[in-house]
């Protein structure tokens, strides 16, 4: 029984023109498609009004045994999606290309652990068929529902006999709170001593 299941997949990502006072433009993932060729550099695909779209990366989307329930709960929405996440690159020092694709899974608790710094873009792209297949089977191979197992309720607790010096604080702050001082101890020492009258 394999544990692991990896297939390869081509992952297209898109410059958008956007209208916006700070940036006229962004970076997102759009697609993946299987069958996809090794590539050194990105390749253009497609042009149009306003967008350009590149076949930026071939990379594997790994499936791990553990990761079954995060793929069941994908699978079981709406609209089951591969999550594609790229990282800003230095394009001065790294890259001619402002971002790289860095992942692709299809964990949806695994997607949750990205974006939190800012510098990550997380994107869906649509599940192909053959995909969601291979990920089926994947999943009939190797999930097992956990059982629910009830929670015993701990023992009431019973007091303990009290020792002395096991006072708590609160027990304490009440027994000398000066409310319950004697009138004796309230009174200022010369004021107990001159006769009334």
């Amino acid at each position: 029984m394999q544990r692991t299941l990896t297939i390869k997949l081509g992952v297209v990502i898109a410059r958008e023109e956007i209208d916006h006072p700070w940036q006229d433009h962004v970076w997102r993932p759009v697609a993946v498609f299987l069958n996809a060729p090794e590539i050194d550099d990105w390749r253009e695909l497609r042009r149009g009004d306003g967008f350009v779209q590149y076949h930026a990366a071939t990379l594997p989307l790994t499936l791990h045994r553990k990761e079954t329930p995060g793929y069941c709960e994908n699978l079981d929405s709406d609209a089951p999606a591969l999550y594609v996440i790229l990282r800003e690159t230095d394009i001065e020092e790294d890259s001619k290309w402002p971002v790289e694709v860095h992942l692709v899974t299809a964990s949806a608790h695994e997607v949750e652990a990205y974006g939190e710094d800012g510098s990550e873009i997380i994107g869906p792209v649509a599940m192909p068929e053959q995909v969601f297949e291979l990920i089926s089977a994947f999943i009939d191979e190797h999930h097992n529902e956990e059982p629910f197992v009830k929670r015993k309720r701990s023992k009431y607790h019973i007091a303990e006999e009290h020792k002395f010096g096991h006072e708590s604080i609160d027990e304490l702050r009440r027994r000398n709170k000066p409310d319950d001082a004697p009138l004796a101890a309230l009174t200022p020492k010369g004021a107990r001593d001159k006769p009334r009258g």
